[in-house]
């Protein structure tokens, strides 16, 4: 593993987990968004992930980073990178409304798919995550300056 190889995958995993924390955010603003693009009510938004780097989890990984003595190829992972961002296709929710602006001739307003309470666990979740990215990167950079240190 190289010397800068930590500190590009906690950044690969900071950007993540900003995108990640900027749709759960978009989520949240529209969750009584009734009318969107097309007419339709808002849709909730994932973001997805995947690998990049090293293919094959943590034993491809672990060999990699054991290097060719170890019986690794020397393969370093990558991180992580945003495979795209898609549409949850669970219908909304519908409630009887009849004096609201877009509701049907029986009187009842399609709402997002919008859950306050998921989107609020999700962003506590990609917060700690994005801690953790710091972390790693601020463990790595101390680690540096002990290494450098030394060869003074």
């Amino acid at each position: 593993m190289g010397l800068f190889d930590a500190l590009s995958i906690s950044a690969s995993g900071l950007s993540a987990e900003r995108l990640r924390m900027d749709v759960t955010a978009e989520n949240l603003a529209n969750a009584q968004s009734t009318q969107g693009a097309g007419g339709q009510p808002y849709r909730r938004k994932e973001v997805v992930l995947q690998a990049t780097g090293g293919a094959g989890g943590f034993q491809a990984a672990l060999a990699g980073a054991m290097g060719p003595a170890g019986g690794g190829s020397g393969a370093v992972p990558g991180g992580v990178q945003v495979a795209g961002i898609v549409e949850d296709a669970e219908p909304g929710r519908r409630i009887y409304d009849p004096g609201h602006p877009d509701a049907d001739a029986q009187g009842y307003v399609t709402m997002p798919n919008v859950d306050s309470v998921t989107e609020m666990v999700d962003l506590i979740s990609e917060s700690r995550a994005y801690e953790a990215n710091v972390t790693a990167m601020q463990t790595a950079k101390q680690m540096f300056t002990k290494t450098l240190d030394l060869l003074r």
